[in-house]
């Protein structure tokens, strides 16, 4: 089984407007369907709640670990963490990185996710499928939202 899930798309943007809308809260969560409480800040932890339909009643946590502007911004997260009655805490988190590039008239930006091999195997595939898809539908979600 991979580890990990890779996801690029190229942007019609340049890599300010890309980077304001992957690191400003408010940016960010437009297009990925979060309400967030405050600010990205490295070494603190974001939270808020899951705007996307059906998913309201979901609250989003995620660690930043990396705001290195403009080229990368990463967090560890508890993939497909959908149960609001499961207690995610005492497992090993994934690890989200984003990174972009310049690239012809615009971003580059890829997405990686990694460290599957450490979600509790009753739940691994399952959460490696559902954030294979989320993470595909998210591009379509940012390059909505920077090509406007």
């Amino acid at each position: 089984m991979s580890d990990r899930i890779e996801k690029q798309v190229e942007l019609n943007a340049p890599i300010e407007k890309v980077w304001q809308a992957l690191t400003d809260h408010e940016a960010f969560g437009a297009w990925f369907r979060v309400k967030l409480d405050a600010p990205f800040a490295a070494g603190e932890t974001s939270t808020g709640h899951i705007t996307y339909p059906g998913y309201e009643h979901l609250k989003w946590q995620a660690h930043v670990v990396k705001v290195e502007k403009p080229h990368a911004f990463a967090f560890t997260w508890h993939p497909y963490a959908v149960d609001p009655d499961h207690d995610y805490s005492a497992e090993q988190p994934t690890l989200v990185e984003f990174t972009l590039k310049p690239h012809q008239s615009g971003t580059l930006l890829t997405v990686v996710e990694s460290g599957f091999d450490g979600v509790p195997e009753k739940r691994r595939d399952e959460a490696m499928r559902s954030n294979e898809g989320g993470w595909e539908e998210q591009m379509k979600n940012i390059k909505a939202y920077v090509d406007r």
